[in-house]
């Protein structure tokens, strides 16, 4: 539907009456979307694990780091999300290993210029990645990762 000037003027003239009159014009909030959401996100990762890695690939099935967390959002909370982990990590907010949250990225390499792999943050200090032995939990802080960051794509966990 195509608006016009005047419903356009009509809409902002509406909104500016509720808001002196102290209404404010709100979406409902269901307390349960966020936890709802990672179980979804988490039920999408979970259904990956055991499928081998792929260079460039995107699923789903094979993938590469960025891809599973890529295709985990678009499929469990129909968010699209950058393509690559570097792309990933300079896109979303930071935040500090202990104020991460199930369904955060969890971002690796030798510098935050020079992220190498990402996974999805699950909790207990584990996270679901792809890597050169497929799609598999581990610890975040494995000897053979360097943690370089952690960024929450949105009000997910």
């Amino acid at each position: 539907m195509k608006k016009t000037l005047t419903d356009i003027i009509l809409t902002l003239v509406a909104t500016v009456a509720f808001a002196i009159a102290g209404f404010a014009i709100t979406e409902p909030v269901d307390a349960n979307a966020a936890t709802m959401s990672y179980d979804k996100i988490h039920k999408v990762a979970k259904a990956q694990l055991g499928k081998p890695y792929g260079w460039g690939s995107t699923g789903p099935s094979r993938f590469d780091c960025s891809g599973f967390t890529s295709y985990v959002y678009k499929k469990g909370a129909s968010k699209k999300i950058p393509r690559t982990a570097q792309a990933q990590y300079n896109k979303y907010k930071h935040v500090s290993y202990k104020n991460i949250k199930k369904g955060d990225l969890v971002f690796f390499g030798g510098s935050k210029h020079s992220i190498s792999h990402v996974g999805l943050y699950v909790g207990g200090g584990k996270m679901i990645d792809s890597q050169n032995r497929g799609v598999v939990t581990e610890a975040v802080h494995a000897p053979w990762w360097h943690a370089v960051g952690y960024a929450r794509v949105g009000t997910v966990a």
